[in-house]
């Protein structure tokens, strides 16, 4: 894996301090213009839920403190995902007082 060209840029992007400013302009992922906050609460507990399932299915091919450690993963998901849904749920809550 040392030898990996993919792996060398990987680690010169994220550990070189002489990064260019370009590089940076350059997004992967971008967020659609004028989202509402509802639609893209929505969708992060979309990913959020996707990346839970990810972690437990990792959790349950490991054992040990790998295990322990994937485990914990998906408990830290599971309340990033609770509180986007609490975040949802209070506009309703307004809406009907």
């Amino acid at each position: 894996m040392r030898n990996s060209d993919a792996a060398q840029r990987a680690l010169d992007y994220y550990l070189k301090e002489d990064m260019s400013a370009s590089a940076s302009d350059e997004a992967l992922f971008a967020i659609k213009p004028g989202i509402s906050q509802e639609e893209a609460l929505v969708h992060a507990s979309d990913l959020l839920r996707s990346a839970a399932a990810t972690a437990y299915e990792s959790a349950c091919r490991h054992q040990g403190n790998q295990r322990d450690l994937a485990f914990s993963v998906v408990y830290l998901i599971d309340m990033a995902k609770a509180m986007v849904e609490r975040t949802l749920q209070v506009p309703e809550a307004q809406a009907r007082a």
